[in-house]
């Protein structure tokens, strides 16, 4: 059966490439190739190939280089566009950075006023106390004076008991004119010491009429300065609460891990005390307790804000050129996860630490080319990179604002331009969380 097909199908190849013979003479000798249908059939095929790919190739590189000139001017035009929206968020940013210095200003201001009015607050305190010593000793005062003015009256009915009856008063008069000289002089000076008495007494009672008065315009003046700064706590507390929450950081835990790193270095104020009787704290001493724990607050959350990296690498004119997220590579044109935020600007531009911390890492680390690492508080680590100069060394505790690095362009990078991360316990998270999260505090 195959031998029949095998027939039939070399006499079919037969008819489209009947066998033919290359002859090859030299001087010598006469040789011919026969070239039969089979073969003659592989060389069409392998010619047709060849031919048809060559075809298509030529068709792909000139389909090609028509789409990489669309790619190009489409590429011009998003270039073009992508401008025009960096320079108008480039205009939002420089109106931000105003409204958050005029907010900064603000905040130092209501800060100053704070301090002022807790001046004014503990002064006052101290002289309500003086006042409340003075008061019991015009009363401790004035209840001798009522002792002695009824000791006095009492002396006085006695003798006026005993000399009740004239003719005896007479008698005795006549009878011992020195008796009755002594008991004349004793009753003018009783009469003297009891309007004396009288005279004290109505004084003592005026002197706290004027202190009750002098009271009670004080404590007016201390609901007031209460009243002033508890609205200045509110303002104070509520954008950095903000602020935190923004970024995704649990002010609760925050405030609780920075009052415990700083309870041996006066992180938490003392509260008041005004009585060391046992006594039930009075409403003032319960306000100026809750105010001292707000101003306790508000004193951690500057210590945090200090501490997490709530402010720009950079402060010079620079372009946002590629945010936290997936984009297209630079470098080999695909998809890639980029975990930071990058900021171009001029050779040399300077770079600031974003939070205080220490310097863990200041040298070469490939694809960052020179890197400069800084480990903050709450787990928190920054990264800067590219850099093409380092002012740092390991192991160096640096400020906010702190002078750390020169923008370059080393390691994997296309142009001058500072990469730069932020880490929670080792996780990249987009570090404009951050920054946005300040814009209306710092």
């Amino acid at each position: 059966m195959r031998t029949r097909l095998a027939i039939k199908l070399h006499a079919l190849l037969e008819k489209r490439f009947p066998e033919r013979r290359v002859f090859l003479k030299s001087d010598s000798d006469t040789r011919f190739i026969r070239l039969r249908p089979e073969t003659q059939l592989l060389a069409f095929a392998g010619v047709a190939v060849t031919v048809g790919w060559t075809i298509v190739a030529t068709a792909i590189i000139l389909m090609d280089s028509i789409g990489s000139g669309n790619f190009r001017e489409q590429a011009k035009r998003d270039q073009a566009t992508y401008q025009e929206r960096l320079n108008i968020l480039s205009g939002e940013r420089d109106m931000r950075a105003e409204e958050a210095l005029a907010a900064h200003e603000r905040f130092n201001a209501a800060l100053e006023q704070i301090s002022m009015m807790q001046s004014e607050l503990l002064d006052s305190e101290n002289r309500r106390r003086e006042l409340e010593t003075g008061i019991e000793v015009i009363q401790t005062t004035l209840r001798s004076v009522m002792d002695q003015r009824k000791e006095a009256r009492m002396a006085l009915a006695k003798l006026e008991q005993e000399t009740g009856d004239e003719t005896a008063t007479y008698k005795m008069a006549m009878s011992a004119p020195a008796q009755m000289t002594f008991m004349s002089e004793a009753l003018g000076r009783t009469a003297q010491e009891r309007d004396q008495i009288l005279a004290d007494a109505q004084s003592a009672l005026d002197e706290r009429d004027e202190l009750e008065l002098e009271i009670q315009l004080m404590r007016e003046r201390s609901d007031q300065i209460f009243r002033q700064l508890e609205e200045a706590m509110v303002i104070s507390v509520e954008p950095l609460d903000k602020m935190f929450r923004s970024a995704g950081m649990p002010t609760d835990r925050i405030i609780e891990q920075v009052r415990r790193g700083y309870s041996g270095q006066g992180g938490p104020l003392t509260p008041l005390s005004f009585s060391t009787r046992g006594e039930e704290p009075s409403p003032d001493e319960i306000r100026a307790n809750r105010l001292l724990q707000q101003m306790d607050q508000l004193n951690l959350y500057r210590i945090a804000a200090q501490k997490a990296p709530f402010a720009s690498p950079v402060h010079a004119a620079v372009r946002f050129t590629s945010g936290y997220g997936t984009r297209r590579d630079p470098k080999t044109g695909g998809r890639r996860m980029h975990n930071g935020a990058d900021f171009a600007g001029a050779h040399g531009t300077d770079i600031f630490a974003t939070a205080d911390g220490v310097v863990t890492h200041a040298g070469w680390q490939s694809g960052f080319g020179r890197l400069v690492k800084i480990k903050h508080a709450f787990g928190i680590e920054t990264l800067y990179a590219h850099n093409t100069s380092i002012r740092v060394k390991v192991g160096q505790r640096v400020s906010r604002g702190d002078h750390i690095a020169d923008m370059g362009s080393t390691g994997r990078s296309t142009g001058t331009h500072l990469h730069y991360e932020v880490r929670v316990n080792g996780k990249p998270v987009n570090p404009m969380t951050y920054i946005k999260a300040a814009r209306n505090v710092f």
